[in-house]
């Protein structure tokens, strides 16, 4: 019986032996859990961080609106050429990135039609100038009765119809390029110019020598990008916030790393299927790096308010999220730890950034209201916190 008992007494203790040491490592794991957003330094490792300390502040800056748009230009500084009445391709020089100027020759064109065109003008041109001489004659007549007043009426709708029919003939053939003052010479051509509408580079080219265009055959495309301007959408959200002369910083797509200016100068009054709003912006200088159709990624500046903020160095981004490091008061340090100093890392919100400090969103900034925060140094800390897990997890 006395064996027995002792026995069960060696069973009883080995269970509970069994079970405190099978719940350390879960205590451990969770005290590590705790403390795996606290970074200590000795006063030689806090030395050599160079932390700074310092306290979230008030500060006046922008709020601002951000939105994606494209670079464009206006309406008529594209412009699409044809050959209005159509014809051969006999000449034409021009390639892709050309710059051309206002005027300039681009392409001359052959159709059979300018020929009997011409023809018709000119046999135009002379029937007018016989209907004017013989109005001029009935006019005399008429005045002394000797003629009748319908013979009269008629040489002067005579003249009338020969004037308007000359006038037709005359801008049709200018429409197509036949130069007048040669023709009115009296010598006709098979063959028209295209000049250049404005100035710019020509950005398409549809033509070879020798292929017949058609009155709706876009020939060439040229683009004046002297005045390009910033198309942006702004969600709906944000339409209350927008006004006529906003301050708008941009970057584009190729060049990312450099800022541009422009200023807003229409907004639309339709919202849009995807529930934005086409904001039209005007740039504060030209610049030739600018390219027609370049994405932009902008910020519309809506006015200086008062927020809660820090500058940028005491806030580090890590996995996606923002965080700062808090010191730990240094009544709650005792023996030891009273040779280290402890900082704990804070997930924060941030808002709008300028001249060096970034908006700290509440309810982040109302925690942080009487902190002692890391101001220089933020990313020593959080290297040494990361190095720290790793030799944790390693072992």
């Amino acid at each position: 019986m006395k064996n027995i008992a002792i026995l069960i007494i060696f069973i009883c203790t080995l269970t509970f032996c069994t079970k405190k040491e099978a719940e350390q490592p879960h205590q451990t794991e969770e005290h590590h859990e705790e403390e795996s957003n606290v970074v200590e330094l000795t006063k030689a490792q806090y030395q050599t961080a160079g932390i700074e300390l310092g306290s979230i502040g008030t500060r006046n800056l922008s709020e601002v609106i951000n939105a994606n748009g494209l670079i464009d230009i206006p309406p008529q500084n594209l412009v699409s050429i044809s050959a209005p009445l159509g014809g051969f391709v006999r000449k034409t020089e021009l390639l892709q990135g050309m710059h051309v100027k206002k005027g300039q020759l681009l392409a001359t064109i052959e159709n059979p039609d300018f020929i009997q065109m011409q023809q018709d003008y000119l046999e135009t041109a002379g029937k007018l100038e016989y209907a004017e001489l013989d109005y001029t004659r009935q006019a005399a007549l008429s005045k002394e009765n000797v003629n009748a007043q319908k013979t009269f009426q008629l040489a002067a709708a005579e003249v009338k119809t020969q004037r308007a029919r000359l006038a037709g003939l005359k801008e049709r053939l200018k429409t197509a390029g036949i130069n007048m003052h040669i023709l009115e010479k009296g010598t006709i051509v098979n063959s028209a110019a295209i000049y250049a509408p404005i100035s710019g580079s020509v950005t398409t080219v549809n033509v070879n020598l020798g292929k017949y265009v058609n009155p709706t055959d876009v020939m060439f495309e040229i683009v004046d990008t002297d005045h390009l301007h910033v198309e942006l959408s702004v969600f709906e959200q944000d339409i209350p916030k927008l006004k006529i002369g906003q301050l708008v910083r941009f970057t584009v797509s190729n060049n990312p790393g450099k800022s541009h200016l422009a200023k807003v100068y229409l907004i639309n009054q339709k919202i849009n299927e995807d529930r934005t709003v086409r904001v039209h912006c005007h740039l504060s200088k030209d610049d030739p790096g600018l390219l027609p159709q370049n994405f932009v990624s902008a910020v519309i500046e809506t006015g200086a308010n008062p927020v809660s903020a820090l500058p940028n160095e005491a806030i580090v981004d890590f996995g996606g999220k923002s965080f700062v490091f808090i010191q730990q008061n240094e009544g709650q340090q005792t023996g030891k730890e009273a040779q280290e100093t402890h900082f704990i890392m804070e997930e924060i919100s941030k808002g709008t950034s300028e001249n060096g400090y970034t908006q700290i969103k509440s309810p982040a900034a109302a925690k942080l209201k009487d902190a002692q925060i890391v101001v220089k140094g933020a990313y020593s800390l959080l290297s040494k916190l990361k190095n720290s897990e790793e030799d944790t997890h390693g072992h």
